[in-house]
């Protein structure tokens, strides 16, 4: 059985986690071993330095953070490679797109930030969940970061998601729509890889 990876993308509160855990715990129902891993991963160095920058505690021009969050990705990098080759189904909240969908919102090259991620195992599928910026901040109203606050970026940032999931190997998904709707298409891709 081969190792399959799918990423979540999407703004913040689209219900990347919510749909991530509800895929793992489906394909756990059917046997299968499934691993979920969280961008930025906030219990390394690296990640511990992007949580303090996205808290306002440390002060990163746009680049500095884009290298940070890659930089997280392959401190994973091993740990991906060895649950792939395990067959396991390895599910990202976040992944590669995130990188290029902020970084370009920030004025950085898609070029560069693409580049600097072809080492990483590439995603089988990319599920983008699909909201407006206004409906990202009216399902979170405290404590957002200063991404989650600028509503201008967030417009960016989807934009670029959309450019992305027009290549092969993303599904867009309306993310505004019931959680177990959503669901049911999430697995319905997914079961279709495997």
């Amino acid at each position: 059985m081969r190792g399959v990876l799918i990423a979540f993308e999407g703004l913040d509160q689209s219900g990347k986690q919510t749909q991530a855990e509800r895929l793992k715990a489906a394909l756990e129902a059917r046997g299968r071993q499934a691993v979920l891993l969280d961008f930025p991963s906030y219990e390394t160095h690296i990640g511990q330095e992007i949580g303090a920058a996205l808290q306002g505690t440390r002060d990163y021009g746009p680049d500095t953070m884009q290298l940070l969050y890659v930089a997280n990705r392959y401190e994973k990098k091993p740990q991906i490679e060895a649950l792939l080759a395990g067959g396991a189904a390895v599910i990202c909240d976040r992944y590669l797109a995130s990188s290029i969908a902020y970084g370009e919102a920030q004025d950085l090259d898609g070029a560069w930030l693409r580049d600097m991620q072809k080492f990483l195992p590439a995603p089988d599928l990319t599920i983008l969940l699909d909201i407006a910026p206004q409906t990202a901040a009216s399902r979170k109203t405290a404590n957002r970061d200063k991404y989650e606050r600028d509503l201008a970026l967030l417009s960016r940032v989807r934009e670029s998601y959309s450019r992305q999931a027009a290549a092969g190997g993303w599904l867009r998904l309306d993310g505004e729509r019931a959680k177990d709707v959503v669901a049911a298409d999430v697995q319905q891709a997914v079961f279709s890889l495997l």
